[in-house]
């Protein structure tokens, strides 16, 4: 027979407290004290059982299988987790308030077959509203509103072999009895993660968490969460446009290299496999001066996006240098090169520089295009519509190979842009400036 109890164990030192005091007496450190439960093993017999059970198996006598995936039937979803799910897997989905996790979630449940939605932040009420405007199927849902991690254990014993996944939204607001926290700290969330994380494993059933983030955009709760889960999928875009991106930041089972590309319409989020469609704009047959279009890489998929710049003369002493989607840092220091290396007058110029459609460019794969675009718009000459412009510009106002070129540009060309510029037709910016802006 198991007893437990709960007690404050110092995370640094491990001292133990039955109660929960600012600073451990021991370390000194403030805040280290969480609340851990204790169980007690009353039987001897038990114990030297439980000791004995593990033995060592030797690595080449344990057979080699392949594991069947699980298609949530959400193309771009299944691109993150790498190629579906894992029987037993765990994720744990993390996001800014109001970005689409739980809509996402309830189209996963609403495509997989039979689903239990565990809610602990909105009643079953406003979830019947939301699954009304998604067009969701009502028969495979089954709604449990609970906030007892104990209660809904009870719950998945009873109907064990019922479900093919389980949500939880969120693990934040779960609590169990044994410990004495509020629902939410650091205790709690410890302990019902890894109660939740055991019966999925048991029963082999796909488990989503929802994960609230702190105001520094990190995950709330404890590191050791992000460490007990097999997936950890990150949900990004702003509020005011459409766009969505899906990133794993871990992944046991696939890679994380991988981004899922969503739009949010009102019927809800829909996976975008042709993502041009939202980074490219249509211009004229003779082009805009300041727009060139680039290809940068989210995970293994090359992506076309324009590049837009405006340049305008200015009288104050310090021209001001405004971008969306860029470094502002990576634009001061173009910007620097363009006026060294090509002889470009931009200090007696405001710059503005925009990545169309929204998103954010974390790489040196658009310095070029960046460059080029900003001659483009300061002597007003348009650059040809089929260019794309591929390549890292450095200090010396040389051009760089990229990561993946090659697949950059061959992505290019399945979309029709035959004219390409890369560290093979120029060697400098100032020959890319002179090339195609005559």
């Amino acid at each position: 027979m198991v007893k437990s109890h709960s007690k404050y164990i110092c995370q640094q030192c491990g001292y133990e407290s039955t109660g929960w005091l600012g600073k451990c007496p021991n370390c000194g450190n403030w805040g280290s004290l969480v609340e851990t439960v204790i169980s007690t093993v009353k039987s001897e017999k038990s114990k030297v059982k439980s000791l004995s059970a593990a033995k060592p198996v030797s690595l080449s006598s344990i057979p080699s299988k392949k594991t069947a995936r699980i298609s949530t039937k959400i193309s771009e979803l299944d691109r993150v987790l790498g190629g579906g799910l894992v029987p037993g897997q765990v994720v744990l989905i993390a996001g800014e308030p109001g970005i689409g996790k739980s809509t996402l979630l309830l189209q996963l449940a609403d495509k997989v077959g039979k689903a239990l939605y565990i809610s602990g932040e909105e009643s079953i009420g406003q979830i019947k509203v939301r699954a009304d405007r998604l067009g969701a199927r009502k028969s495979s849902i089954h709604l449990l509103e609970e906030t007892n991690v104990d209660a809904i254990l009870d719950q998945l014993s009873i109907n064990n072999s019922q479900f093919s996944i389980i949500i939880v939204d969120s693990i934040q607001t779960m609590a169990t009895d044994d410990l004495t926290g509020l629902a939410g700290s650091v205790g709690q969330v410890r302990e019902c993660a890894s109660r939740l994380l055991r019966v999925a494993k048991q029963s082999n059933v796909p488990l989503f968490m929802v994960g609230h983030v702190t105001k520094e955009g990190m995950v709330a709760g404890p590191a050791v969460l992000a460490h007990i889960v097999d997936t950890v999928l990150w949900f990004e875009g702003e509020k005011s446009l459409s766009l969505r991106l899906l990133r794993a930041v871990k992944n046991r089972f696939g890679p994380t290299d991988e981004v899922g590309i969503f739009t949010m319409e009102d019927k809800g989020l829909v996976p975008e496999a042709n993502a041009e469609k939202i980074f490219l704009t249509k211009k004229g047959k003779t082009g805009i001066a300041g727009s060139v279009i680039s290809s940068i890489l989210n995970g293994t998929r090359p992506m076309l996006i324009e590049i837009q710049s405006l340049v305008v003369s200015t009288k104050m002493a310090f021209p001001k240098r405004a971008s969306q989607g860029i470094d502002p840092r990576r634009l001061e220091m173009l910007l620097a090169v363009l006026i060294r290396r090509s002889g470009l007058p931009l200090y007696e110029y405001d710059v503005f520089v925009n990545v169309a459609g929204g998103i954010t460019v974390r790489e040196p794969g658009c310095d070029l295009a960046i460059c080029l675009s900003i001659a483009s718009a300061y002597f007003d000459k348009p650059i040809s519509p089929k260019v794309v412009a591929v390549g890292e510009v450095g200090l010396l106002g040389e051009v760089r190979e990229v990561v993946a070129q090659e697949k950059r540009i061959k992505e290019a060309r399945r979309l029709g842009f035959t004219l390409t510029v890369t560290e093979a037709e120029v060697k400098y910016v100032s020959q890319a400036l002179r090339a195609y802006l005559k």
